[in-house]
């Protein structure tokens, strides 16, 4: 039987009251519900405030370069399927550096989960806005306020009609831990974007900014209908909705390849022999 404990509890480096803290306790939740003991999961982590969530786990980790978190999952991925895939970042880890490799991703439809700690800000690096960040944001870096138009991910993956795509909130902690089950236990890509405050950086965003406004979908929504989908996905202002907003069973990348099937490169047997053939074909 698995519990809490065997995740480990560790000090951490984040500001006190920080969003970080509730989704941590939310992702050792929804592992220890699933029955998930640490040896059988893997997270990947690029770089942020956000990224270091892993570091307070005791399970597998690969800890790599900024927004380069995905590509190293999806390798890992083809190499054992059996372990349950998680990578968890930051906004601007996620949707900045790594958004090429975040449309990747999708479009393959690796069998792994994407957990975003979206803050619509850098914490890290002291407050620049991030690609989720509003128009007219201001910070030290952007005094006049940002120009862009924020990215919107989810409207982003459904378009490319992402396996699994939810959004929950860091303060509403059973609707959060519930996405992240049914994100690891969905087949394919699975992205769980998760509002949550800075309390250092963001003072327009606050805890109480998004608790006045998520609001869980209503009974009998149905996440197969894409046109809904992004309807809803791109709702956002005085009502922000929350759930899974999109799902579909698209043939995972792992299945185009047999020898996955019999379990990937982890049960392949090591040939020196192989190896030496391998390289002389090269040569």
């Amino acid at each position: 039987m698995v519990n809490i404990s065997d995740y480990g509890n560790h000090e951490t480096a984040w500001c006190p009251g920080c969003g970080n803290f509730p989704i941590l306790e939310c992702v050792k939740r929804a592992l220890v519900e699933l029955e998930l003991a640490p040896h059988r999961v893997l997270f990947v982590s690029g770089i942020g405030q956000a990224a270091k969530a892993p570091h307070y786990l005791d399970c597998n980790l690969f800890d790599g370069l900024h927004g380069r978190a995905l590509p190293a999952a999806t390798g890992a991925k083809l190499a054992n399927r059996r372990l349950a895939v998680i990578v968890e970042s930051g906004d601007g880890c996620a949707y900045g550096e790594g958004g090429n490799h975040f449309l990747a991703a999708i479009r393959r439809n690796v069998d792994l989960t994407l957990i975003v700690h979206n803050n619509q800000v850098y914490g890290l690096t002291k407050g620049q806005a991030s690609p989720t960040s509003e128009e007219g944001f201001v910070t030290k870096a952007q005094p006049a306020g940002v120009f862009s138009e924020p990215f919107h991910p989810l409207g982003v993956a459904i378009a490319m009609h992402a396996g699994f795509v939810a959004r929950s909130f860091s303060g509403m902690k059973e609707h959060v831990v519930e996405m992240i089950k049914r994100a690891v236990s969905h087949r394919g890509f699975s992205l769980v974007d998760v509002l949550q405050p800075c309390v250092s950086f963001n003072k327009v965003n606050t805890f109480a900014w998004y608790k006045d406004r998520c609001r869980p979908l209503p009974e009998g929504y149905d996440p197969t209908n894409w046109d809904e989908a992004m309807r809803t996905a791109m709702r956002w202002g005085e009502e922000i909705p929350i759930g899974v907003i999109y799902e579909n069973r698209r043939r995972t990348f792992e299945e185009h390849f047999d020898w996955i099937d019999d379990g990937g490169l982890v049960d392949t047997p090591y040939s020196s022999e192989r190896l030496a053939e391998l390289i002389k074909g090269y040569a």
